[in-house]
């Protein structure tokens, strides 16, 4: 994908990225915990990772929310693993099959914003794509 931000509605992320059983396991877990940002008044998120690749067998899926508009109150009482981040995640991993972070916050080891961090290859360096996804599109 080349370097950027690409919007997409959530019928575009199933079409391009939903090709086989096990990808459209971790999509019904982005799928879920989108909604529940949805519903805490979360108007845009992002995917990264492998799965937003060609990679034919994605491990999970990292994604960030936009938290401007968010009810954090509603959203901590609708999902609460949302705002665990113990044990490296494994609550939100178990539950949808990836992690969520807030875009504004900063990744711990680059100082980086997250909106910013994915999209950097962290082998690399270099520039790279990440998905938009409009959560009126839900």
């Amino acid at each position: 994908m080349p370097p950027g931000i690409h919007p997409a509605t959530w019928h575009d992320l199933e079409q391009r990225f939903g090709t086989d059983q096990h990808r459209r396991r971790l999509l019904s877990g982005v799928h879920r915990v989108l909604q529940a940002l949805a519903a805490a008044g979360c108007s845009t998120a992002y995917i990264d990772g492998s799965f937003v690749t060609s990679k034919t067998a994605p491990s999970d899926y990292d994604g960030a929310w936009e938290m401007a508009g968010v009810d954090l109150q509603r959203l901590e009482a609708v999902e609460p693993v949302l705002f665990d981040f113990s044990n490296r995640r494994a609550a939100q991993k178990a539950k949808f099959f990836g992690e969520m972070f807030p875009a504004e916050f900063d990744e711990g080891n680059t100082g980086k914003a997250f909106l910013e961090f994915f999209q950097q290859d962290k082998n690399t360096g270099a520039a790279k794509g990440i998905v938009a996804i409009d959560l009126r599109t839900l």
